[in-house]
């Protein structure tokens, strides 16, 4: 009984929780590069030395990238990749593995989910999803940010030193460093991304565009990634910026938005669009292309469970 009880259990949360986090690692993975090239555009302009005419400046996405492989080497821009794929093991399975069952908590396990149930439940996971993950975040920007000094020295010499190094110089707040502007761009990119997809994907079946299969998910996550980006932007260049500033540089994360649209203009806020596009347009696709076939492959275990 026991063992029959433990079959029913695999394909519920704890498959999808894993089956979320090993599909956002591939995703990552594939498009690590061009969240580097997001970060190092979306911090240009903020500190002292750039104003100086020797400081790297970086043009565009492929210009940033050829930029950084030619003065720092290919490997700089999979810096901070371990933190990535951290972050992405504890964050995605919480913030898409559990969606599905806060859609079904809010909507009391009814079959009707209406579009205040999809983004209460894609709040939710978000906000949880960055309580749990928030370290490996602020380690992984502080890692693509850095700039390989001239004598070959760095910020951090790695994953665990850059932990140690935060703890102990900025405390346990400094991993920590973030969390409001992380909570509510999570929140934002939560609702965005799933249920821009849940409802895309929805619309897509229910006038028979396509089938269920591949190019029905793919377009629905191209769609999702290019919502995702608009809204979620402005946010992402504030918790970029804050999370990587010198401890006293902004009082806040509201400080850090004021300073960027009083020095800057609002034109900063979407500094980086680009890449941020074609990062999460490519995740998206990547992620749940390969999270939909991990889906099917639960839904065929959980009937092949059913038969017996």
């Amino acid at each position: 009984m026991a063992g029959v009880k433990r079959t029913d259990l695999a394909p519920t949360a704890a498959v999808k929780v894993i089956g979320a986090g090993t599909a956002a690692c591939f995703a990552d993975l594939v498009t690590f590069p061009l969240d580097t090239a997001k970060v190092r555009l979306q911090i240009q302009g903020e500190s002292k030395a750039v104003k100086d005419s020797k400081a790297i400046k970086y043009k565009g996405v492929f210009g940033t990238i050829t930029t950084m492989v030619r003065t720092e080497g290919a490997r700089s821009l999979y810096n901070g990749l371990v933190a990535g794929l951290q972050r992405q093991m504890s964050f995605a399975s919480v913030r898409i593995g559990l969606y599905d069952s806060m859609k079904q908590f809010y909507t009391r396990g009814s079959d009707h989910v209406g579009i205040g149930a999809r983004l209460l439940a894609g709040c939710t996971t978000g906000a949880m999803a960055v309580v749990v993950a928030q370290p490996t975040d602020v380690v992984k920007v502080r890692f693509q940010a850095q700039v390989r000094l001239t004598d070959g020295s760095s910020r951090y010499s790695g994953t665990m030193d850059a932990y140690k190094t935060i703890a102990r110089n900025e405390g346990f707040r400094g991993l920590w460093k973030g969390t409001v502007p992380n909570i509510t761009r999570n929140a934002v990119v939560n609702c965005a991304e799933l249920v821009t997809y849940d409802l895309i994907k929805d619309l897509i079946l229910k006038y028979d565009l396509m089938t269920d299969n591949l190019p029905c998910h793919f377009t629905a996550a191209f769609s999702a990634g290019f919502c995702t980006t608009i809204v979620a932007s402005p946010i992402d260049v504030v918790k970029t910026r804050f999370m990587n500033s010198v401890a006293g540089q902004y009082s806040g994360a509201l400080n850090c938005t004021l300073t960027m649209l009083t020095k800057e203009g609002p034109t900063a806020f979407y500094k980086g669009f680009v890449p941020s596009f074609l990062r999460l347009g490519s995740w998206n696709i990547v992620m749940f292309v390969s999270y939909e076939q991990v889906k099917r492959a639960m839904m065929r275990a959980h009937q092949n469970w059913e038969s017996h």
